[in-house]
């Protein structure tokens, strides 16, 4: 017994070609550099991420882990935070910050013009005429945290600033040995 055929359907489609060798090698091709681009790129640029993200790791603790001086600038929220406003031109500055539970305090120094030490001291709200000939404001502890030793050649002057609490109290040291460029030291430190 045999089985009926089917009719072959009249003006359908044609049955598909098949790929020729160019389509194919063409489309693998295509298939491929959209692979690449998918998994490659997300990869470099976490790559990337990674390295970047490391190196502010060791910058960050390299600032964090200082246990003294360090000659740069402090961070403008420091300059406003414990009200030292190092004046332009300066140069030789080197800052420290120290925090505890009780105070918190900033050391600063740097060294200036005349012009620059009376916009410093203006800008803290003292004059020229506060500064006490010979009077080292700044504490032993302070000074061996820093290193600053006050023997040197004079003349030296200083002053005490201090303003209630949660304002700083400051404490200035000036080396006036070259009345030029003076030499400037600040210990401000503020109750949290």
């Amino acid at each position: 017994m045999s089985l009926p055929r089917q009719a072959a359907p009249s003006g359908g489609p044609p049955p598909p070609r098949a790929e020729d060798r160019r389509h194919r090698v063409r489309r693998r091709a295509l298939t491929l550099l959209i692979i690449v681009l998918l998994i490659g790129v997300p990869a470099g640029y976490l790559v990337i991420s990674a390295n970047q993200s490391r190196d502010s790791g060791k910058n960050k603790e390299a600032k964090y882990s200082a246990t003294g001086l360090t000659p740069t600038y402090p961070a403008k929220v420091q300059r406003n935070l414990y009200q030292v406003p190092v004046p332009h031109p300066a140069d030789r500055v080197a800052s420290y910050e120290t925090n505890n539970w009780k105070t918190s305090r900033l050391y600063v120094q740097f060294r200036t013009t005349q012009a620059g030490l009376d916009t410093f001291l203006e800008a803290m709200g003292v004059n020229r005429g506060d500064l006490k000939e010979g009077d080292i404001t700044i504490g032993a502890r302070d000074q061996g945290i820093t290193g600053w030793t006050f023997t040197g050649p004079g003349p030296w002057w200083g002053l005490t600033h201090g303003q209630k609490n949660p304002a700083p109290t400051q404490d200035v040291v000036v080396n006036m040995s070259d009345p030029v460029l003076p030499m400037v030291y600040v210990v401000s430190r503020t109750v949290p």
